[in-house]
């Protein structure tokens, strides 16, 4: 049960995302702005986590200040690279492609954090190791694989019968994968932005933990700073008021669910989970949205879901295992070393209390 239990709820999880992703689809097709779409679902977000944070972290007493300037400026920057930039590009991004290519690009999360990591000299790379050897070959293939997303699309999965046509272009409708006109190139780029911003603001929330390790509290400042920052650049972009109005009622409810789920129930599984399976368990899962985004969009879809994106979509997350792959590896190496340590401290400690039994006999 310890196992079937994380290993279906983060399934269950991975599949509401993409269906999430999908109504978002919807939503921006019907007309609803990206930018006022970003700003109504982190303010929901953020008016359930404030209180929530509190909550959750409720008795727990730690001598570090969250109001102290080095850390209000990480809230700030997590804000923006977190929330205000990789969101709008995102949400931006799906309304000029679809749900696959934010499988896509999402993938490659792991690939340009490991390459941030060599920029910044955060890690070391030897080439001798297997671990360096397969993020490596798993940033190239990743890399390829985005690529490929980006120029081929192909034929359709799906194609709707000719005699059809007509009558599928002339009837709304319900739920949207796949729209035309498209800007796919562009959609992809802006996505692997967003997957970059993402990528830093994770490493700066790594190290923010560290120094307040109250994870709630951090999520729900940044969350609240992000929002304030994603109002003001939308008022710039959405300067005509009736952006702002919702014309459709599914698209309140749209934005609720989106907020409620991304804030409160998908962060507290996540951790919950990597506190029950460790730090890797919950990025294993993340390729399986390839899988519900791809049995969706040929089931329910007809003329929405490309072959190159699918095969473009597989390589990506060929390359993001064995990314994974590779920093799992090097970190069960870091540990077996730790013990190597302890062990040679524990062999020195051992003659030099003999010699003082010795002495004392």
């Amino acid at each position: 049960m310890s196992e079937v239990a994380p290993f279906a709820v983060m399934l269950i999880m991975e599949g509401c995302t993409i269906a999430l992703t999908i109504l978002a689809k919807t939503a921006l097709t019907a007309g609803i702005s990206p930018f006022v779409f970003v700003v109504y679902t982190n303010a929901v977000g953020s008016i359930l986590l404030l209180p929530f944070s509190f909550l959750y972290h409720r008795g727990e007493r730690i001598e570090q200040s969250l109001f102290t300037f080095p850390l209000l400026f990480r809230i700030f920057f997590m804000g923006l690279t977190g929330v205000a930039i990789s969101q709008n590009l995102a949400f931006l991004g799906l309304s000029y492609s679809s749900p696959i290519v934010v499988c896509a690009m999402g993938l490659l999360m792991p690939t340009i954090s490991f390459l941030l990591s060599i920029i910044l000299r955060t890690a070391r790379l030897d080439w001798r190791s297997t671990s360096s050897q397969a993020k490596m070959i798993g940033t190239f293939i990743s890399i390829a694989g985005a690529i490929f997303v980006e120029l081929y699309k192909g034929p359709f999965t799906r194609p709707s019968p000719v005699s059809l046509d007509h009558h599928l272009q002339v009837i709304p409708k319900l739920f949207v994968f796949y729209s035309t006109p498209d800007r796919w190139v562009l959609g992809g780029i802006l996505l692997a932005a967003a997957t970059l911003s993402i990528s830093v603001w994770n490493i700066v929330q790594m190290g923010t933990v560290k120094q307040y390790p109250q994870v709630m509290k951090v999520a729900s400042s940044y969350s609240l700073v992000g929002t304030i920052q994603c109002l003001v650049f939308s008022l710039i972009m959405e300067g005509d008021l009736d952006a702002w109005k919702l014309k459709r009622k599914r698209d309140l409810l749209l934005i609720i669910v989106t907020g409620v789920f991304g804030s409160i129930i998908r962060s507290n599984v996540h951790i919950a989970c990597t506190r029950m399976k460790g730090p890797f368990y919950v990025p294993m899962f993340k390729p399986f949205g390839v899988v519900f985004a791809t049995v969706l969009g040929t089931c329910f879809f007809t003329n929405s879901l490309h072959y190159g994106s699918v095969m473009g979509t597989i390589i990506v997350g060929t390359g993001y295992y064995a990314v994974m792959w590779g920093q799992i590896r090097e970190e069960e190496l870091r540990k077996e070393r730790e013990v190597e340590k302890v062990g040679d401290i524990s062999d020195l400690k051992a003659p030099l209390l003999q010699e003082n039994e010795d002495a004392q006999v």
